[in-house]
């Protein structure tokens, strides 16, 4: 096998394309950027085919040292392959990098890799390994350690792994784990994948945050006993549910650029708005993990700096198929057609973001479809539970004790009380509802955007996944699925799509109401922290100013 060069970089032929539709108006720069660079364009090259100079990092001169205090939730630590929550990486980023990071213009941009490409039909994946990076135990970071962590990721025998629902086309199917053929290590700085059929998402789900890249000595245990990674810094301490803390790495030469913070305290002050409040008027944190409902106001009335992203983050309120009283997709339906998205939108969430359409794309998704919104009709609802036989059932819906989760699914159910339906509420604290979250019957999940659509309908719908916890599996949805992760070009995508986001709303698989609108708050003097649209804290670019 010849091995490529690693100047030899061009651009997929689709790139090209998608400028063109930029340029013409009929595709929005984000849209490009994001499948620009999923299909190796750099973001110079990318912002380059729109006559555009890439925009500069940052227009002060950051500043050395200093401790940040951050408010957020600190769930008990695990395998990163298995990690279910944002707030978990974002610890574990301190010394954790990722082969591709997703910022907040929507591009993809390398960090443990330097460059990629991608095959025209998205079959074979060239991955060039940044040089002159180290873990912080001296070792160096070669292609070897990169095939490992896909031998990790591609391990669906390990219960939880999310990862390889995401790596499937490099798994094989009889042992469900990696393929033999799936790597060629071509040297120490590069290496190859062959994908048994195309995906498009394979850069997305490198940079989504259960994909850390861990040490080979790693063996899935205890992440604090060994924190060997190759970022800048390291833990000091971690206690779930109350604090943690990140410490500069002094005696590991980083290799990129950043790091300026000495410490980054992180405090759990649980999931109440108002004791976040109270912890910035006590002068004990600088920044907000997120800021939701009444209390964003608030915040702006203390005099810190609110920072926005439009966003497709969502409140999933799904049905469980494997209970018995949701095996009937007449129940389904009807729990649906009970509830008006918009007004659960304004009641639940304050009117911060959009109607959703109960299946999981959002509008600005690459490849989103444009359906006739869902119908709200209660008598037509009432009336399907009685052909089903639950016109009687009391149904329960769970929720998080956090305010505006809480909020949501009590505007569910006092529509689908207005119904005729009978429906308990129940509100639980993290550390009961996390331990069940895929196991409920009838509960309402918070999830982050991913930046496309065939990512996120892979990751939560797919028949066998993880993190499937609607129990949906529906055959003609997985193989349209998989069509549609093998197509480039987006608005072709969209063509499929649209019979994808049929499906889910005709099995009633969820009431998906809103998009959110996503809110931080920090101190005026920390620079580099903004909202971003998947909550991932990059704390390498964080400096406080004097």
């Amino acid at each position: 096998m010849t091995k490529p060069s690693p100047d030899a970089g061009t651009l997929h032929p689709a790139v090209t394309l998608f400028a063109q539709e930029c340029r013409a108006g009929l595709l929005d720069r984000r849209e490009f950027l994001t499948r620009a660079s999923a299909l190796g364009a750099s973001a110079a090259a990318a912002y380059g085919l729109l006559g555009l100079a890439a925009p500069a990092a940052r227009a002060q001169t950051p500043v050395q040292g200093g401790t940040l205090r951050i408010q957020m939730e600190l769930k008990a630590l695990k395998d990163p392959r298995l990690a279910d929550w944002s707030q978990i990486s974002n610890f574990y980023r301190g010394w954790l990098e990722y082969l591709v990071e997703y910022n907040i213009d929507g591009t993809f941009a390398p960090v443990l890799l330097e460059r990629w490409e991608v095959n025209e039909d998205a079959t074979e994946y060239l991955m060039y390994i940044r040089q002159g990076v180290s873990w912080n135990n001296g070792d160096p970071f070669t292609a070897h350690d990169v095939a490992h962590n896909f031998e990790r990721w591609c391990d669906g025998t390990l219960e939880g792994n999310s990862m390889a629902g995401r790596m499937a086309p490099l798994m094989d199917t009889e042992t469900n784990r990696l393929r033999a053929d799936a790597i060629e290590i071509l040297d120490d700085h590069s290496l190859r994948l062959a994908l048994s059929e195309p995906d498009i998402t394979l850069i997305a789900n490198l940079a989504d945050y259960p994909a850390a890249v861990v040490h080979p000595s790693y063996d899935g245990g205890d992440l604090l006993a060994a924190p060997i990674g190759t970022g800048p810094f390291l833990p000091e301490n971690f206690e779930p549910g109350l604090r943690a803390t990140l410490v500069r790495n002094t005696d590991h030469a980083w290799w990129g650029e950043g790091a300026w913070l000495d410490r980054i305290e992180f405090t759990d002050y649980g999931t109440d708005g108002a004791a976040w409040v109270a912890a910035a008027e006590a002068d004990e944190i600088d920044m907000t993990y997120q800021t939701t409902g009444d209390f964003i106001d608030i915040m702006d009335a203390l005099g810190w700096t609110r920072t926005e992203a439009i966003t497709a983050a969502t409140l999933a309120v799904r049905f469980n198929q494997e209970a018995p009283e949701y095996r009937d997709v007449r129940v389904r339906r009807a729990l649906q057609m009970a509830v008006d998205n918009a007004v659960v939108l304004e009641l639940g969430y304050n009117d911060l973001g959009e109607v959703a359409e109960n299946h999981h794309v959002c509008p600005i998704h690459p490849e989103y479809a444009e359906l006739p919104p869902p119908v709200h009709d209660p008598a037509a609802a009432l009336a399907l539970l009685e052909e089903a036989g639950h016109a009687e059932t009391e149904f329960e819906l769970i929720s998080l004790d956090d305010d505006w989760q809480a909020a949501t699914c009590d505007a569910v159910a006092a529509q689908l009380r207005d119904a005729g339906i009978n429906v308990r509420r129940t509100i639980l604290p993290g550390a009961t509802f996390w331990n069940d979250w895929t196991k409920y019957p009838f509960s309402a999940t918070e999830w982050n955007m991913r930046p496309l659509g065939v990512q996120t309908l892979a990751i939560a719908y797919r028949s066998g996944v993880a993190w499937n916890e609607t129990a949906f599996s529906n055959a003609e949805f997985d193989s349209l699925l998989t069509e549609a992760m093998s197509i480039a070009d987006a608005d072709q995508r969209r063509e499929v799509m649209a019979r994808i986001q049929q499906i889910l709303q005709e099995e009633g698989v969820l009431i998906q109401p809103y998009w959110r609108s996503i809110y931080r708050h920090s101190r005026p003097n920390v620079r580099g922290a903004e909202m971003h649209p998947t909550f991932e804290l990059h704390l390498y670019k964080y400096w406080l100013e004097d």
